[in-house]
């Protein structure tokens, strides 16, 4: 895959994201590297591959794992068992973990499945690089998906990129807080909080497997191999320019985009939505929220209040103001 890289005319908007937001959006990815050690202290009788028959894997040896890491070079191990994150694999020099999300073919979108399409690769071979390793920590993580770029590519990658440039991937994995790209050899992420100014319910309602996305690069750690990017940052914010166009009393016509118990939520453009709360609807008698309003619907709202800072709007129901 190439990647294609221009200038982003809203680079005003870029800013890297901390230390705190790195560990809370990659907690699912650390608590699948980190299972392989539960698994292999796991009672026998309740293993569900052989790799939890051996008490006594060797330690890897880490100063040929951190030179494989370094040199992005693909090693070819066996895959000795699996559990619900991913599969184990082990070589002579080396073992660790492959998380799901890292293989090339991922096919169960219903978890429940997973642990029959992980059992097929027990006893095979599999092509890899090193994404992390951290020897104080006890962990090698693997990637199938990585080894499909030609060895040295991820140094390539992270030597030519830029934080504000603009890069074109393919979706990989979606999940719970984010979206995973694959930039030609090394995946970055998208967090649900960069893929719209809006709210977002689910990434999947913004980006699909194997779609085509051009981003924006917001911060690169080259020694966790970690990319930061954002698929809003492409376009202005329209939180910036709000006054402009709406003011306090404003009525205007709104789409909901999601019924709850304690309102609605409402979009009036692409980015900006708010809530109507239940205190702001005036129903007919005996009905509910739920029962009155649907996703798609197209309504009135009054403008209560903006916060631009903390990109919120109050709406309500009530046009007369009363």
């Amino acid at each position: 895959m190439v990647v294609a890289i221009r200038n982003n005319p809203h680079d005003e908007l870029l800013s890297a994201p901390d230390e705190g937001w790195w560990e809370s959006v990659l907690a699912d990815e650390e608590r699948l590297a980190s299972s392989r050690a539960r698994v292999k202290n796991q009672p026998a009788e309740e293993a569900s591959h052989p790799a939890n028959e051996r008490d006594a894997t060797p330690e890897p040896d880490w100063e040929y794992a951190e030179s494989i890491y370094k040199q992005d070079q693909i090693v070819t191990l066996s895959v000795t068992g699996y559990n619900r994150g991913g599969l184990l694999v082990e070589g002579e020099r080396l073992h660790g973990f492959v998380p799901y999300s890292h293989l090339v073919e991922m096919t169960c979108e219903v978890e429940a499945q997973r642990e029959s399409f992980l059992a097929k690769f027990v006893g095979n071979p599999i092509r890899l690089k090193v994404i992390e390793c951290v020897a104080e920590e006890g962990r090698i993580v693997f990637s199938e998906r990585a080894a499909r770029a030609d060895a040295g590519r991820r140094t390539q990658i992270f030597t030519s990129l830029q934080p504000g440039e603009i890069v074109e991937g393919e979706v990989t994995n979606v999940t719970d807080f984010g979206v995973f790209i694959d930039l030609g050899g090394v995946e970055g992420l998208i967090h649900i909080s960069e893929l719209s100014w809006g709210r977002v319910i689910h990434p999947s309602h913004i980006l699909k497997m194997g779609e085509a996305v051009t981003v924006q690069v917001i911060d690169i750690m080259p020694e966790r191999c970690r990319i930061a990017l954002s698929l809003k940052r492409l376009q202005p914010n329209p939180w910036a320019t709000v006054h402009q166009r709406y003011a306090i009393n404003d009525i205007v016509p709104a789409s909901i985009t999601s019924v709850v118990s304690f309102g609605v939520f409402a979009r009036l453009e692409e980015g900006l939505e708010g809530l109507v709360h239940a205190s702001e609807i005036s129903l007919p008698e005996g009905a509910t929220i739920r029962g009155q309003f649907n996703e798609g619907q197209s309504v009135h709202v009054r403008i209560l209040h903006i916060d631009p800072d903390n990109q919120r709007l109050g709406l309500s129901m009530n046009l007369d103001g009363n």
